[in-house]
This record gives structure tokens, C-alpha cells and sequence, in this order.
């Protein structure tokens, strides 16, 4: 297996979390990284551990795109960044994939510079997975495409349900719109035009679905613009954070909240857990040529970890001529 390119400097806690990250997925899964970024900064970070696994190297890169960047500003100053070099090293042929907890901006410009879109895809798109009480769900977009057609949407239900089939396991996901209401009269224009698209698309597509739904796990695939998408991920983690924020202070008020807490401390880990997005490690940009994993800004050392398996796995399992390969079929049939 070719090694797994990692944007060393990107994400808040970098390098300390991205170096530390890189050296649990040698360990734990035997996968061959690149680290990328201020060389003398990854060997002072590499040091801090036992020993260096097999399977890591670096590769130095001058410059680096901060989280509060103007991505399309800063890729152009900055043609030595980390983030530009790591999917360099894709395109070369010298990585399977690549993965950065960096500016997701900067990392979608970045792709698209770099490898470009697939043959018959306009629009990238961010697909998110989101724990739901069956199963998981696929969200796209999660904010690379915010200004979407029609067709986008369509594109992007398009290559959801073969990532749901590859990442899932699901034989024929049921695809969804995300919208105000559940009947084909209701949303915006946008979202109007695109029901009429899906409908004869070819997808096992089961119409609108509201926000509250997408939790009950109603369907495999949800798809809507890139703006909307962000809005939901973004409140979705935030009334996580505020719910177990909440659950832990009164389970440390009094004595019968701590001894409550006690007991069900082994299923409140598990949900955690399941909860926590470290455990997803990131997300797949779709549509471009290439594997590319955005992880969460504030990814630690197990999200980072999570994000270059999820990384290796798709590269393994050949997603992208997957991709490829549904959208020329799509193309024939007219």
C-alpha cells in the first residue's frame, strides 16, 4: 500500500496532535504515513515518542494555511504549504490519499487545484457521516459547494449512495433531500428542482426529509447545499456538546447524581463514544479525482489516527474509480 499523505500542520492542535496521530496509525494498523510540514518541527515532535515506527516519513514543506485564512488568498501566496505538497504527493502517484484536519477551505481548493474533478462531476461536495438511531447517515454537502444547482444536488445524491455502498455497506441506500417539509411542495426553488431531478435519477430516492428525521435514521443518504449542510453540522455538534456538558454537571450535583452516574457510567461511555467525532475521524471530499479526508479542526491524536484509517480504507476499497465508474454508467444510460 502506498503511504497516506498527512497535513502535519493542520488543525489547532498541530503538530502536537497530527505527529502523535500519524505514529497510533502505524502502530495500531501497520499504515505507512507522510508527514508533512516543517520537517525540524515533525522530528522534534517524533522524539517525544518511544520510538519511531516503521512505515514514517517526512517530507518538508516552507509554509503552512491558518485556520482563519482566506483559503483562495492564502493558496495562491502560499504555494509551498503543507496542504498544497501533501496532495501534490497524491497526484505524483507517491501517496494513495491524503488527510488534513486543516482549513477545510484551503483543503477543498487545494484538491481541486491539485487533482481536479471527476469526469461528469461540477461541484465537490463534503460528506459527512452522523450517528442516527439506525445505523449512520451519509450528509452532503457539508460546505464545500454553497452556492448549488439543481444538478449539483443530483451529482451529489449520485455519489452519496456509492459511498454509502462502499463506506455502509448498504446494497440500494435510500437517498433523501433535506428540506422544511416532507411533501414535494415544500423548500425553495432549489431544493423544488432537485426533487424533480432525483425522482427520475435512477436512485432509490424517497423523497423530502425534515431535520428532525435525519436522526431517526430514515434514510441512508441525505443531500442538500453546501451552506445548509455546515448550518446542520455545526448545530448538531453543538447541542452535543451542550447536552453532555449538561448530563455531566448533574450527574456531580449531590449524591444521588453521583451515584446515578456511577451506574450508568459503561452506557453513557458507549454513547460517547458513538457520539464523539473523533471516533469518525473525518470526512470524504467527493467528486474530486483523488482520496481526500477533512478531519475536524480540532481533531486530537484519535481523530487524526481515525482519519488516516478511513484515509487507507477508501483508497483500498477504490472509491474514486467507484465514483468514476457510476457517473459514466449515469452518462449512458442518457
Amino acid at each position: 500500500m502506498r503511504p497516506i499523505a498527512l497535513d502535519a500542520m493542520g488543525g489547532d492542535r498541530a503538530p502536537q496532535a497530527t505527529v502523535a496521530g500519524a505514529v497510533v496509525a502505524a502502530r495500531s494498523w501497520s499504515l505507512p504515513v507522510v508527514l508533512v510540514g516543517d520537517q525540524a518541527r515533525i522530528e522534534t515532535e517524533l522524539a517525544k515518542h518511544d520510538s519511531r515506527p516503521p512505515g514514517i516519513a517526512v517530507v518538508h514543506a516552507d509554509e503552512s494555511i491558518g485556520m482563519d485564512e482566506a483559503p483562495g488568498q492564502a493558496l495562491l501566496r502560499k504555494r509551498g504549504s503543507s496542504i498544497l505538497v501533501a496532495v501534490e504527493l497524491v497526484k505524483e502517484g507517491r501517496a494513495c490519499a491524503v488527510a488534513s484536519a486543516g482549513n477545510s477551505g484551503a483543503v477543498t481548493g487545494a484538491a481541486l487545484l491539485r487533482l481536479g474533478m471527476l469526469p461528469g462531476v461540477e461541484k465537490p461536495a463534503i460528506a459527512a457521516i452522523f450517528p442516527a438511531r439506525q445505523g449512520r447517515v451519509v450528509i452532503l454537502d457539508a460546505g464545500a459547494t454553497v452556492d448549488a444547482r439543481p444538478e449539483h444536488l443530483r451529482d451529489f445524491a449520485r455519489m452519496g449512495a456509492r459511498y454509502a455502498k462502499c463506506l455502509l455497506k448498504v446494497a440500494r441506500p435510500r437517498v433523501a433531500l433535506l428540506s422544511i417539509g416532507e411533501e414535494a411542495s415544500k423548500g425553495n426553488a432549489l431544493i423544488k428542482k432537485a426533487h424533480s431531478l432525483l425522482g427520475s435519477s435512477g436512485l432509490h430516492f424517497i423523497g423530502n426529509l425534515e431535520g428532525k428525521d435525519v436522526a431517526e435514521g430514515r434514510a441512508d443518504v441525505v443531500v442538500c447545499d453546501g451552506f445548509a449542510g455546515n448550518v446542520l453540522l455545526k448545530g448538531v455538534e453543538g447541542y452535543a456538546e451542550l447536552f453532555w456538558t449538561m448530563l455531566t454537571e448533574r450527574l456531580a450535583s449531590g449524591w444521588r447524581g453521583r451515584l446515578g452516574g456511577m451506574l450508568a457510567r459503561p452506557v453513557l461511555r458507549e454513547l460517547a463514544e458513538q457520539m464523539d467525532y473523533a471516533s469518525y475521524g473525518g470526512a470524504l471530499l467527493l467528486g474530486v479525482n483523488g482520496v481526500v479526508v477533512i478531519g475536524h479542526g480540532r481533531s486530537n491524536p484519535e481523530a487524526v489516527s481515525n482519519a488516516l484509517r478511513v484515509a487507507g480504507d477508501l483508497a483500498e476499497q477504490g472509491v474514486v474509480e467507484e465514483l468514476t465508474a457510476s457517473f459514466q454508467a449515469a452518462e449512458g444510460r442518457g
